[in-house]
């Protein structure tokens, strides 16, 4: 028996203003392609299928087509909510692709056996039990109550999340005990284990308001055979097991992830025993983050003329560059290279040593910054208001654009 295991699409996300619906439709080919020459069973996906809780049109074509794809393939396909996704939005057609074999558990229920799916081969023998724990909602687990503080909220969090894996885990070895069969049993989460590894503006939030909480492994009950979480991005083991891992996004969600290696996990049962394998996802858009002096930042598009790659430029230098991106538009000028952001960190240190030391970024607003802008470069009083009145205008414009589903 074949299981793949992957999480995190998080289908519909820009990057810096830049739709990436080629790369997500070029993913998901690639994903239904490996499951059928490795003649894979059952599919699991561990969460944050969307980017957010209403996904735009194009965003549902790309996921219901892969379902359907798949299906034919793919005996058997769970799929659960992250943080990200709408519990209610993924919950809806759940009793139609359950016709495909399609599982859909988008929230929990007063009936924690909903969670725990017995799943039978192609000749009907029950081969697999499924602990499909979706993202569990502060209010799934807590019950608030006044004049707690953060460690009474921290304690009864984790308290919940041990208690909900320890009940359907109970179901699930009531299950197997009725078969008299050991068969596998595998979990999934979407949450955020202490020592997991996350990287700079990868955009993994914060699960619980106002909660620091990373919970440890040692909350998951030892009948799980293979643990299949979802919500950091970097593929990695939990406390080191084989068998307890995050697959980690298929795309980097942001330049810090650039150079990072993606991966899906084939895991395959030998009676209960499982083996775990890494299978390398395709770099379908390469991205780069260069950072030096000019003379290194201009020398390294020089290296990347030839090649279609996205760029976020960090200019640090003592030297300030008034003109900056005007230099590197030319210097990209005729080549496949796109700028998706430009950092210039010495025009922010200069802003910043304008505040004053009673002041911290986080006490000026957007208009603030821009105000600091326009008289570090002493653009001249008269001019100054209609500059701001243009620049709150594009603010506004992106802040609506934003909010737009396609």
């Amino acid at each position: 028996m074949k299981i793949l295991h992957t999480s995190d699409w998080h289908i519909g996300k820009t990057l810096y203003g830049r739709k990436r619906y080629e790369e997500f439709e070029a993913f998901l080919s690639w994903l239904a392609g490996t499951i059928s020459n490795e003649e894979v069973d059952v599919l699991l996906v561990s969460g944050d299928v969307f980017d957010t809780s209403t996904p735009s049109n194009h965003s549902q074509e790309l996921y219901y087509r892969f379902l359907c794809r798949v299906a034919s393939s793919c005996h058997h396909v769970i799929v659960i909510a992250g943080n990200h996704d709408s519990p209610s939005f993924l919950n809806a057609p759940r009793e139609l692709l359950r016709a495909l074999n399609i599982h859909v558990i988008g929230s929990v229920t007063e009936n924690y056996e909903d969670e725990v799916l017995l799943l039978n081969n192609r000749e009907g023998i029950p081969e697999l039990i499924v602990c499909a724990v979706p993202y569990l909602r502060d209010r799934d687990i807590r019950v608030a109550e006044a004049g707690e503080n953060i460690d009474d909220k921290e304690r009864k969090l984790i308290d919940g999340i041990r208690t909900h894996y320890l009940k359907v885990c109970e179901i699930a070895e009531q299950k197997r005990k009725m078969l008299g069969v050991r068969i596998p049993v595998i979990a999934t989460g979407h949450l955020f284990t202490a020592g997991g590894q996350t990287v700079d503006g990868d955009g993994v939030r914060e699960l619980y308001a106002g909660s620091l909480i990373h919970v440890s492994a040692g909350i998951f009950p030892d009948c799980i055979d293979y643990l299949a979480l979802g919500h950091l991005h970097v593929p990695q083991k939990v406390n080191n097991s084989d068998v307890m891992r995050y697959s980690g996004s298929p795309l980097p969600i942001g330049f810090g992830e650039a150079n990072q290696d993606k991966s899906v996990c084939l895991i395959e049962f030998t009676g209960k025993e499982a083996s775990v394998a890494l299978i390398k996802i395709p770099v379908f858009q390469c991205l780069e983050r260069i950072r030096g002096t000019w003379e290194e930042i201009s020398a390294r598009i020089l290296e990347l003329s030839q090649k279609k790659v996205w760029l976020e430029v960090v200019y640090e230098d003592e030297k300030v560059i008034g003109d900056l991106r005007e230099r590197l538009e030319a210097a990209v000028s005729g080549t496949e290279i796109e700028i998706l952001r430009i950092k210039n960190n010495r025009i922010i240190e200069r802003v910043l040593n304008q505040i004053n030391d009673k002041e911290t970024l986080d006490d000026l607003n957007v208009n603030d910054v821009f105000d600091r802008c326009l008289a570090l470069h002493d653009v001249p009083e008269e001019q100054r208001p209609e500059l701001l009145r243009a620049y709150r205008e594009t603010i506004m414009s992106i802040n609506e654009d934003d909010s737009r589903t396609e």
